[in-house]
């Protein structure tokens, strides 16, 4: 059973949000649940602008397993939308409210409606290690080389 958590959902308003969608897995092999937005009225992402959208939602997410919260592709190659923090981390004892930063990096106005999809959700497994302090550490081909260190 570890390997499908349950995921328990809570509508935060549930009379005033019962038309946004809750989180679905779009086709059946599909990795992450589309988020939608539950924003009153229409909003208008300005280029470089930053926006935390309610998703109306609150989860409880199993010991040993978080959400992430990560941009749609589509969103992202067609207008520039994507996440402050991609990916987010959704962990196991938040019980607030989901909500999405998105930031418009296109060039133009996006306008935002109520009920757009707006992230994906996907449900992974958490591994918590421990720290051993050592005097060195083993030696690899790689070693300390950083940033573009294999070229372009």
């Amino acid at each position: 059973m570890d390997d499908f958590p349950t995921i328990q959902i809570r509508r935060l308003r549930p009379n005033k949000d019962s038309d946004i969608p809750v989180p679905c897995y779009m086709t059946p092999q599909a990795a992450g649940m589309d988020i939608c937005a539950a924003i009153e009225k229409e909003h208008v992402l300005a280029p470089g602008s930053i926006l935390m959208v309610p998703t109306g939602f609150a989860i409880a997410i199993p010991d040993g397993f978080e959400a992430q919260i990560r941009p749609r592709s589509g969103l992202a190659a067609k207008h520039g939308i994507g996440l402050v923090n991609s990916p987010g981390t959704i962990d196991a004892d938040y019980r607030g409210e989901i909500m999405i930063p998105l930031i418009n990096l296109g060039g133009k106005d996006y306008v935002l409606t109520r009920g757009d999809r707006v992230a994906q959700m996907l449900i992974k497994r958490v591994y918590r290690a421990g720290l051993e302090f050592v005097d060195r550490l083993d030696e690899t081909d790689r070693n300390a080389g950083g940033f573009g260190h294999t070229g372009i």
